[in-house]
């Protein structure tokens, strides 16, 4: 059963605001403070985070669109970032084996952060799941809050372009994004394994 409608709103705003936190805003002061730095495996695990988490850009344009599957990509988003970010055997151990400077206690304590968001993040999704497969309930009082942040993204960011046209560059980054997917799942791991140093 959905959220009743009057819980939703606050309920996307606090999504929203923690997802850029935890998605943005941290992860890129880690990436240019580890570059600074000169921690490789940092560094490394961090660009590897901004491919996987780039489905939640791809995401805010399949929303602006107004194209039900983005409910589905912002679930698949919380679901591939923890996997992403605790993956790789040699990028942990190396990570494992730095000396305990603030970057390495920043870095730790905000994978930790973002994994339990993501967590939760995937309860939450899995409860607003339906209003991918219904369009009585996509456009529904329940579902719709969902799309607002995205609007409020175009309207800073694009306020001369179409929804339409957005939402069809939302779609051409989730084919390149699949297709990317599978070439990593289906030819890269069977070669390196959990291996991101080697490559």
């Amino acid at each position: 059963m959905l959220i009743d409608s009057l819980a939703v709103r606050p309920l996307v705003w606090t999504d929203y605001r923690l997802a850029l936190l935890f998605a943005v805003f941290i992860p890129l002061t880690l990436l240019v403070w580890s570059w600074m730095q000169k921690s490789e495996p940092i560094s490394l695990l961090l660009t590897i985070y901004w491919r996987v988490a780039s489905l939640l850009a791809i995401t805010v344009y399949l929303l602006i669109g107004g194209l039900p599957i983005g409910f589905i990509t912002a679930l698949l988003a919380k679901v591939l970032i923890p996997i992403g970010l605790w993956f790789w055997v040699d990028l942990n151990e190396e990570i494992r084996e730095q000396p305990k400077r603030s970057l390495n206690l920043g870095f730790n304590a905000w994978r930790w952060a973002i994994s339990v968001y993501c967590a939760v993040g995937v309860i939450v999704q899995l409860l607003f799941i339906r209003c991918a497969f219904s369009s009585v309930l996509f456009n529904s009082d329940a579902c719709q809050p969902w799309l607002e942040p995205s609007l409020m993204f175009k309207d800073y960011f694009h306020a001369g372009l179409t929804r339409g046209f957005l939402g069809f560059w939302g779609i051409v980054g989730l084919v390149i994004y699949a297709a990317y997917l599978g070439y990593f799942l289906f030819v890269k791991l069977g070669r390196r394994g959990r291996s991101a140093l080697h490559q």
